[in-house]
């Protein structure tokens, strides 16, 4: 930020102390005639105090020299070509942490997706263009471009490679297409196409619970990166597609597994675009607690009397304080304390729906802007040290790649792993090359 502008905020801050910013008012520049333009009735965009509550709670605070509280005055101030010059928007993950901190409820993540949705076509982080484009190009959604035909061959190659090796799952069906299955799930692009042992544990999971299920040959993949670019005609078609998948079938339900933002950009997609569907979008984890309950997954903590391995978890923020709220929080934590034993589980301060965002939201992950996405982090890597945890569970893909990421990179020495891995861990049935994200600590546990 140029010292220029920063006098002439400091300027107006003063002049105006204890006053609330006015946006649109008699106002011809283009920003704030459409931040205005999408104000609901009565929005409070106007009662902001520039009280700096959410640039405090912001991790992406002092990136490219911006953060919240300057966003939003900026704007006020109708200086739209600095915004749109600023690599800021999209260095923010529009984790909604803000919004919930701020006593007025002021909506900075639409701001931000208001700039995003009118950044040039050809300045937009490539990564994130080139997996929306992709996810349009085939009705997999796949942002790897993976087919319906390379996706059924996959899926049954290592479905066929666990009822071959694997006691107990001799009988193991991963269906495919399967009309009038209550549930349809999802599967993020990344599994299949690099790491495909890692699907197992899901499908054995489903098949203990005697889950009525199945994948779609279409629409299955578990992301939208079209919705990080503010992209909204895109974002609507692959929502669609999905939808008219899910309900092709008969499905009463679009479960997601352990992914945060496509969860949020189907449910939010379909009422943002008003989609006609048939089916309820619902989270695995929800599903995971529910199991255990009713004794349908034979999860004991007693593996973990002895070792006492500890465990924190990620609060995936797309899916707790952007969708389900605290509940879906406390189901996580009901299930990873029955896995991991009550007394081995360390939870990181804040957390639930205050949790802070581990930097990889947002598009984050594929844009070039890593040592920004690394520094974003710090507060999340701090969190984790502080639990002296070996293990961070981080049941959201993006999550798990970044905080894997800030593991490495600091050489702090805890291991990222998903929930179904642990729950896996934890029945015992946990093959023997589906552990690949578990330390020299746990990589022999439950084998024979």
């Amino acid at each position: 930020m140029s010292n220029g502008y920063q006098n002439t905020l400091k300027e107006k801050n003063n002049s105006r102390m204890a006053l609330p910013v006015e946006l649109g008012i008699k106002s011809n520049t283009l920003l704030k005639d459409l931040v205005m333009a999408m104000l609901p009735s009565g929005g409070n965009l106007n009662s902001c105090f520039t009280c700096g509550i959410c640039a405090s709670g912001c991790p992406a605070s002092g990136l490219a020299d911006m953060d919240p509280r300057m966003f939003v005055r900026m704007i006020s101030m109708g200086m739209d070509e600095e915004l749109m010059t600023s690599d800021w928007v999209w260095m923010c993950t529009t984790c909604n942490r803000c919004v919930h901190v701020c006593p007025m409820q002021i909506d900075i993540p639409m701001l931000v997706f208001i700039v995003r949705n009118n950044w040039p076509k050809n300045k937009r982080p490539r990564g994130i263009v080139d997996y929306c484009s992709q996810g349009l190009k085939t009705d997999t959604c796949s942002t790897t471009g993976i087919s319906s035909e390379d996706f059924k061959f996959i899926v049954e190659d290592v479905a066929d490679d666990v009822r071959q090796t694997q006691q107990g799952f001799e009988q193991l069906n991963v269906p495919m297409d399967k009309k009038g299955a209550s549930l349809f799930v999802n599967q993020n692009s990344r599994m299949p196409t690099d790491e495909p042992q890692e699907m197992a544990p899901l499908w054995k999971i489903l098949h203990l619970a005697g889950a009525d299920w199945t994948y779609g040959s279409k629409g299955w993949a578990a992301e939208n990166y079209c919705m990080f670019l503010a992209d909204d005609s895109s974002w609507e078609k692959l929502v669609a597609t999905k939808a008219s998948i899910v309900d092709k079938l008969g499905c009463k339900t679009l479960l997601n597994t352990e992914c945060g933002h496509d969860f949020f950009s189907v449910r939010q997609g379909l009422e943002k675009f008003g989609i006609p569907h048939s089916f309820e979008v619902k989270s695995i984890i929800e599903y995971y607690a529910n199991w255990i309950r009713e004794g349908r997954l034979k999860v004991t903590s007693d593996w973990n009397l002895d070792l006492k391995i500890k465990f924190t978890v990620q609060d995936p923020c797309q899916l707790v304080r952007k969708s389900y709220g605290d509940f879906i929080a406390d189901e996580l934590r009901f299930v990873i304390k029955e896995a991991v034993g009550e007394e081995n589980f360390i939870d990181m301060v804040p957390n639930r729906s205050n949790n802070y965002c581990c930097g990889g939201g947002g598009g984050a992950v594929q844009t070039d802007f890593i040592e920004e996405r690394l520094s974003y982090g710090k507060i999340k890597l701090e969190q984790i040290l502080e639990t002296e945890a070996a293990y961070c569970i981080t049941p959201c893909n993006n999550c798990h790649t970044q905080i894997m990421a800030l593991s490495r990179h600091s050489q702090a020495g805890f291991n990222t792993v998903r929930l179904w891995t642990i729950l896996c861990l934890a029945m015992g049935v946990l093959g023997e090359n589906e552990r690949k994200y578990l330390g020299k600590d746990l990589a022999r546990v439950g084998l024979k």
